[in-house]
C-alpha cells in the first residue's frame, strides 16, 4: 500500500471498496498509478468518461472559463446558464431544462416535480401521490433515492424511509398497467437500461409501451438516462432506439465528461415552471464554469460521433465475449458500450476484477454477480482487441 492509499485510509471515509491501485494521472482512455503504469479504465467513473480523460476541447473550454467567471448566485442571470439551456433544449426538443449537479439530485428533482404534479395538476388528494419505480433500480444514494430501492444495503438502517414508491418488476408490461389502475400513481421513473443492477436491457418495445399506457393514465413518464444517455448505450439517449421522449428526462454524469458536476432535468414548461422560486434550488446548479463544459462535451459526442463508434465497438464487444462464455461465464449483456458479464454464484467478482487488475485492466463488480464494463466511447477497434484478450484471459483462467 503506498502512501496516498494509506493517507485515505486514515482520514477519509470507507465507503467504497477499492482496488488496490492509487490514479494520479489520466488520458484518454488510459489511466496511470504511481508508478506510471498504464491501465486501460473500463468504469469511466461509473460512466462519466465517454469522452475520454482530460479530453483537450474540454481542458481548453474549462481553462478559459475559469479565467473569467466560475460561479454566479441564481440570483442573478449568466451567460453561459443562458447558453446552455438553448443548446440542450434545442437539441433534445424540450422547453425547459432545470440544472442541479449530481444524477441523485436530478432524481430528487424528478420526485418533487412529479409530486407538485400530482396535487396541482393531476388532482390526487393531499399526501397521497405514489411514483412507480422498478425493483433492482439505482437512483442514488440519497434518503429520497433509497426509500425506493429494493436493495437490501441501500437502505439497511436508514429508516425512517420516505414514503410514496410503490416498486413492480422491470420490463414487465403488464405489471406497470396493472399498477396504473391506481388514480394516485403520478409518474413511473425507469432506467431505460438497469445499469447497476448488472446492466439488464429490456425487451424491444417495453419503454414505448409503458410510455404509451402512462399518457392513457395521466401519469408521467420519467427515464432516468443518467447513465445511457450521452452516446452510452450507442445512440445519444437509450430512449433513442424506440423513438421515445419522456415527459422528464434526467441526465448527468457524462454531460460534462467528468470535469465537473452538472446534472439536469428536461421537460415541458407547465412540469418544470411548477416548482417556483424558495421551493428548490442548488448553490452550485448551474454555474458558468460547468455549463461551458458540458456544451463542449456534448458537441464532441456529436462531432466525433461517439455514439457510433460506441454502437459498433459495443457489439465487437459482445460478440467477442459471447464466444467465451462457459458454465461460470454464464452471459454478457448491454448496448453500445455499457455492458456486463454475469457470472455463476460461485464466481468471486472481485477477485475476477483484481485478476483484470493485475492485467493492466481497471473494472469492478456490481449487483447480481456481474462485472461491468463502460470504456471511455472513444475506443479503438485495436484498442478494444488488446482489452479483450486481458478480459478472455482472464475468463479462462475460471
Amino acid at each position: 500500500m503506498d502512501k496516498y492509499a494509506q493517507l485515505e485510509q486514515q482520514y477519509c471515509s470507507q465507503n467504497y471498496e477499492r482496488l488496490p491501485v492509487t490514479i494520479i494521472r489520466g488520458q484518454g482512455i488510459y489511466l496511470y498509478d504511481t508508478l506510471n503504469k498504464q491501465y486501460f479504465d473500463f468504469l469511466s467513473g461509473y460512466s462519466v468518461i465517454n469522452q475520454g480523460h482530460c479530453h483537450p476541447r474540454l481542458i481548453q473550454v474549462a481553462t478559459e472559463q475559469l479565467n473569467k467567471l466560475t460561479l454566479c448566485s441564481r440570483s442573478f442571470y449568466n451567460d453561459k446558464l443562458a447558453e446552455f439551456s438553448e443548446f440542450i433544449c434545442t437539441k433534445l426538443g424540450y422547453e425547459k431544462v432545470l440544472p442541479m449537479n449530481t444524477g441523485a439530485e436530478a432524481t430528487e428533482t424528478a420526485i418533487k416535480l412529479a409530486r407538485k404534479y400530482a396535487y396541482e395538476i393531476k388532482g390526487v388528494p393531499a399526501n397521497q401521490a405514489k411514483i412507480v419505480v422498478m425493483n433492482n433500480n439505482f437512483m442514488g444514494r440519497t434518503l429520497g433515492a433509497i426509500s425506493g430501492s429494493t436493495d437490501y444495503y441501500s437502505y439497511h438502517n436508514f429508516g425512517p424511509l420516505t414514503g410514496g414508491f410503490v416498486n413492480i418488476p422491470f420490463n414487465d408490461v403488464f405489471a406497470a398497467q396493472n399498477i396504473l389502475q391506481d388514480p394516485t400513481i403520478c409518474a413511473i421513473l425507469v432506467e431505460p437500461i438497469q445499469g447497476e443492477a448488472g446492466v439488464f436491457v429490456p425487451d424491444e418495445g417495453y419503454l414505448k409501451k409503458v410510455n404509451d399506457l402512462c399518457k392513457q393514465a395521466n401519469v408521467l413518464f420519467i427515464a432516468d438516462e443518467i447513465q445511457s444517455g450521452i452516446g452510452r448505450s450507442g445512440k445519444f439517449l437509450a430512449c433513442d432506439y424506440e423513438d421515445l421522449k419522456p415527459d422528464l428526462l434526467l441526465l448527468g454524469k457524462a454531460i460534462t465528461g467528468g470535469v465537473t458536476a452538472l446534472s439536469v432535468v428536461l421537460g415541458s414548461s407547465e412540469i418544470i415552471s411548477l416548482l417556483k422560486p424558495g421551493m428548490h434550488g442548488s448553490t452550485y446548479g448551474g454555474n458558468p464554469l460547468t455549463c461551458a463544459i458540458a456544451i463542449e462535451a456534448i458537441k464532441i459526442v456529436e462531432e466525433e460521433k461517439l455514439a457510433q463508434n460506441a454502437f459498433e465497438i459495443g457489439k465487437l464487444f459482445r460478440e467477442e465475449i459471447s464466444n467465451q462464455l462457459n458454465e461460470k461465464a454464464k452471459a454478457v449483456r448491454g448496448k453500445g458500450l455499457l455492458n456486463a458479464i454475469a457470472f455463476e454464484e460461485a464466481v468471486d467478482t472481485t477477485h475476477f476484477c483484481h485478476e483484470l487488475f493485475h492485467q493492466g485492466l481497471l473494472a469492478k463488480p456490481t449487483r447480481n454477480n456481474a462485472v461491468r464494463f463502460t470504456p471511455p466511447l472513444s475506443i479503438k477497434k485495436d484498442e478494444m482487441f488488446e482489452a479483450l484478450k486481458i478480459i478472455i484471459a482472464t475468463i479462462k483462467k475460471l
